[in-house]
C-alpha cells in the first residue's frame, strides 16, 4: 500500500511564482505588488473566511477597492484555495475569470466588482451598515484602498461618515505608495484621524507591524491602517 502525502499549502514565498504565472499587457505590477504584504497578513493571519466559509452570513468581509492592480489579491486568493492556481496563468484572457478588473460574479472570494477609483470605502460603509442592520455585529469589514484613490470625493463623504456613525466593524487598509495627486495637510493619517478614526501608520512590508496594526482594539470607531510602501520591481 502507498501512502500519499497532500502537497503543502503554498506560503508567502510562493507568491512570487503565483504572480509570475499572470502574464501579459496592462498588469499594473507596481500597484499590484505594493498590496502583496498587506493582503497576505490580511488572509493568512486576520480574516475569519475561508473557500468553504465565503458565503456564510457571519464571514469577514474584504473589498479590494485597488481593483485595477488585482494580480496580488489573484495570488493570495489561490495560495488560500479559493481556486485552483492554473487558472493564473489564463490572467486577463478573454475567457478567464480573473480579469483585469475582478468580478464578483467571476471570481470565486471576491465580495465586490472593483477597478474603477473611489468606489470600494463608499461600498464598504454600506456593507457595514447593512451588517448592523441586521444584527450580524461579529463580522467585520475590510477594504483596501491606494493612496491616489483618495483624491475621490466619494471617499471623502465616506470617511465623514463612518466616523461619527462609529462602525468600528469597518478597517480600511490604505497602500500608500506616494501615488496620489494631492497632498493633505498632516498627511493621510491625520485625514482620517480628523474624522473620527482610530488610526495607525506602519511600514506596509513589516508583516508583524501590519498584524499589529490590524489587530489593534478600537471600540467604536472605524479603524484606519496606512500602509507605507515602495513598490517592488
Amino acid at each position: 500500500m502507498t501512502k500519499t502525502t497532500a502537497a503543502p499549502a503554498p506560503g508567502y514565498r510562493d507568491l512570487d511564482r503565483l504572480m509570475s504565472l499572470m502574464t501579459g499587457d496592462e498588469k499594473h505590477g507596481p500597484a499590484a505588488t505594493s498590496t502583496l504584504d498587506a493582503l497576505w497578513v490580511l488572509y493568512d493571519r486576520v480574516l475569519r473566511v475561508a473557500p468553504e466559509t465565503a458565503d456564510a452570513p457571519d464571514r469577514d468581509r474584504f473589498l479590494l477597492s485597488k481593483g485595477h492592480g488585482p494580480m496580488a489579491y489573484y495570488a493570495v486568493l489561490a495560495a488560500h484555495g479559493f481556486f485552483d492556481e492554473e487558472l493564473l496563468a489564463g490572467f486577463g484572457s478573454y475567457d478567464s475569470p480573473l480579469g483585469h478588473h475582478p468580478d464578483r460574479l467571476l471570481v470565486p472570494g471576491a465580495e465586490i466588482g472593483s477597478g474603477s477609483l473611489g468606489h470600494g470605502l463608499p461600498l464598504a460603509v454600506g456593507t457595514a451598515l447593512g451588517l448592523r442592520a441586521q444584527g450580524l455585529t461579529g463580522p467585520r469589514v475590510w477594504v483596501l484602498t491606494g493612496d491616489a484613490e483618495l483624491d475621490e470625493g466619494s471617499n471623502h463623504e465616506a470617511i465623514a461618515y463612518a466616523g461619527p456613525a462609529g462602525l468600528d466593524q469597518l478597517h480600511t487598509v490604505v497602500i500608500d505608495n506616494a501615488s496620489a495627486s494631492y497632498g493633505r495637510p498632516g498627511g493621510i493619517a491625520a485625514r482620517f484621524a480628523t474624522a473620527g478614526w482610530s488610526v495607525a501608520s506602519v511600514d506596509g512590508r513589516d508583516h508583524e507591524a501590519l498584524f499589529a496594526a490590524f489587530t489593534a482594539p478600537h471600540p467604536g470607531q472605524p479603524r484606519a491602517v496606512v500602509a507605507r510602501v515602495a513598490p517592488k520591481r
